[in-house]
């Protein structure tokens, strides 16, 4: 399916977010930039994958998207409604966007309440927003939900710290998925499961999105795991988005440096292709985001930088269909 017949669920322009360094004494404020001006679009029922090393911002942007964290600046759009806009001054209330927009976090065992069962857990939010009017129909939608993930029906009555890592998760999906969202954001969903969990996790929520028809902005550092379970596939480099394309292009053709150099350090199961391979190796540590180079922010590490991309940043620009750049070596070489 083209772009132009598919339908954008979400849109977001020029993204910031900029956290305050607290503590700090000198009369210049400083600010940690974790998100810059990142702009993408997200189609309904797909699933956008996002990939890049620990503390680039991906976590932010995902929180921001769905404005746990307040945008510092730039548009946010879903399904056709500005729901966030410095420009315009709109900052919608968001509780009637909850229903629709929902979150797995990363750390099943810090983002469930120790005091609360499962069964509580679940049904907070029917009772925030008032889903289930009887109590009848609340406790047969709860074990309908814990069905959805895998779990039995008397695991309602049991507290998170008496689960498995794998089960607290799927609590946690339970939880996102006890509203009938539309969009999710998995937020590194399996980063802190066993490996032989991690498949189980993946393949229930493709099983899910397919049932309901659900769109994922799905986060990880793993490329292979994004790979597997992504339609299209951004690259984030300390904030900023660098690459964005189909999941197959990008892992086959990447243009950003940047990438290639991720791409280099998947490992792959083929011992004599991986010893064939040529490494990418980088010079030098990820910047501060609190005092960001100008420019290109990658161009610190770059073997191909330029006197223009210490000064200018790249603008994010498509170079084939559907694959997306924000590199000045592109630019030169056509």
């Amino acid at each position: 399916m083209s772009e132009q017949t598919r339908k954008k669920l979400l849109e977001v322009e020029n993204l910031r977010k900029y956290f305050p360094v607290k503590g700090n004494k000198l009369l210049e404020k400083k600010y940690v930039q974790a998100v810059e001006s990142v702009s993408l679009s997200i189609y309904k029922g797909e699933t956008l994958g996002l990939v890049g090393e620990s503390g680039c911002g991906k976590t932010t942007l995902g929180r921001t998207i769905i404005r746990l964290y307040e945008p510092t600046s730039g548009r946010i759009v879903y399904d056709g409604t500005p729901i966030y806009d410095s420009e315009k001054n709109i900052s919608v209330k968001m509780l009637p966007y909850r229903r629709k927009m929902q979150i797995i976090f990363q750390d099943p065992s810090g983002s469930l309440d120790p005091r609360m069962t499962v069964g509580e857990i679940i049904g907070e939010a029917l009772d925030i927003h008032g889903l289930t009017p009887s109590k009848k129909e609340r406790t047969d939608r709860i074990r309908q939900l814990l069905e959805e993930v895998g779990l039995n029906t008397e695991h309602a009555n049991r507290f998170p710290h008496e689960f498995s890592g794998g089960q607290q998760q799927r609590v946690g999906i339970a939880r996102a998925l006890a509203v009938d969202p539309e969009f999710i954001v998995c937020d590194e969903p399996i980063s802190a499961l066993d490996v032989s969990i991690q498949s189980q996790v993946v393949n229930m929520l493709e099983d899910l999105q397919a049932n309901k028809g659900l769109t994922y902005l799905f986060i990880a550092h793993d490329v292979s795991v994004v790979r597997h379970i992504s339609n299209r596939i951004g690259v984030m480099y300390l904030g900023c988005l660098v690459e964005l394309a189909e999941s197959h292009e990008l892992c086959n053709h990447p243009i950003h440096p940047y990438t290639k150099t991720l791409l280099s350090a998947v490992p792959l199961p083929d011992p004599i292709k991986s010893r064939a391979r040529q490494r990418i190796l980088l010079e030098g540590d990820i910047p501060s985001p609190i005092n960001p180079p100008s420019g290109c922010r990658f161009h610190t590490r770059c073997p191909y930088a330029t006197d223009r991309c210490r000064q200018e940043m790249p603008v994010l620009k498509e170079y084939g269909p559907g694959h997306f750049g924000a590199c000045h070596l592109l630019e030169q070489n056509g």
